[in-house]
This record gives C-alpha cells, sequence and structure tokens, in this order.
C-alpha cells in the first residue's frame, strides 16, 4: 500500500494523475533550515523527514510503502519558504521579479527495508512585475501556502516568461522522477 505523507492538494492530485491508489498521512515535520546547511540538502532532508514520519504512522502495515516531498524556491542561496502574510509574499515576488529562481523538489520514497530519492530541479524565470502587479496578486491569496508566494498553476503562470525542467515538480510532485521511483521500488 502506497501512503502520501502530505496534506498537500497539489500532491494528491498530481499523484492520482499517476493512476496510483495511496492513502494521506498528516505528518508533522519542521521545516528549519540548519545554519550552513546547503539549500538542496535542506530540501531533501525535509523530504526524508516527511517519509519517515509517514513511515512510523504505518509501520505495522504489511508492504507499507510511504512517499515525502519537499518543494523551496532557490534563489542564490536563498530558500524562500512559504510566506507568512502579505508583507512577506510581496517581498519574496519584487525579490523574483525578472531574474531566475530554481524551484527544487525532492522525492523521498522508503518502507521498512529501503529507501530511495529523485531530486527535480527547475529554472524558473519571471517577467518583471510591478507594484500593481504584485499587490494585485497578493490579494488573491494565492501566494499562501506556496513556496517562494506563487502558484504557477494559478495566476502566477502568467508571470513566468520562461520554464527549464519539470512543470509538476515546480508544482510540488515531479510526475516523471515520482513515476520512476515508484517503478523502480
Amino acid at each position: 500500500m502506497l501512503y502520501l505523507a502530505s496534506q498537500s492538494p497539489r500532491r494528491r492530485q498530481l499523484l492520482e494523475q499517476l493512476g496510483v491508489q495511496f492513502t494521506v498521512l498528516d505528518v508533522d515535520v519542521p521545516e528549519v533550515r540548519a545554519i550552513g546547511e546547503p539549500a538542496h540538502d535542506y530540501i531533501s532532508r525535509v523530504a526524508h523527514e516527511k517519509a519517515g514520519a509517514g513511515l512510523l504512522q504505518v509501520i505495522g502495515n504489511a508492504g507499507a510503502r510511504v512517499l515525502g516531498a519537499d518543494t523551496e524556491v532557490v534563489l542564490g542561496d536563498h530558500v524562500f519558504g512559504k510566506p507568512n502574510d502579505a508583507a512577506q509574499a510581496s517581498a519574496m515576488l519584487r525579490e523574483l521579479a525578472g531574474r531566475t529562481h530554481h524551484a527544487v523538489t525532492a522525492v523521498w520514497l522508503v518502507d521498512s527495508g529501503r529507501e530511495a530519492r529523485a531530486i527535480s530541479v527547475s529554472e524558473v524565470t519571471f517577467a518583471d512585475l510591478d507594484e500593481a502587479a504584485i499587490a494585485a496578486y497578493v490579494a488573491t491569496g494565492e501566494p499562501f501556502g506556496r513556496a517562494g508566494g506563487y502558484a504557477i498553476q494559478g495566476r502566477a503562470g502568467a508571470f513566468v516568461r520562461h520554464l527549464s525542467g519539470s512543470y509538476s515538480g515546480v508544482m510540488g510532485l515531479p510526475l516523471f522522477e515520482t513515476a520512476r521511483l515508484l517503478r523502480e521500488f
């Protein structure tokens, strides 16, 4: 049985696209980057901790496999988590405007005897954004609960001048890499 260690509706939708049966688990893993921790290591660690926390919940179930993922927006060495408020969302969008950043998703698949990981790194280039565009977008509420303060599958798709990589990875679960993990596992 496959379990998804995430409450994200986007991850559920994307996993459903693969046609696999799964059950959702609610895990609570702190997303705090250690001082000096490289961005990609941090993202992978959080995804691994989510999968591990999920496995602890279902370890008694024969054949239990748990999928954990984490997606973050990275510009240089700055990791953009989810904005806490409108001011923080606006500041993130100002910083991303007119620049190319990375959307990094780590996916871990674990069971009682093994584990495997996949990483998806996509380059996303935003158009220049003026204050009116940022304010209008933040007012939609869409930036909240999303890494970097934007949802590529929503209204922020209009901000994306160029994407190189995985659209589904930017959304939160890279389908190609996840399907490969499931097949190989």
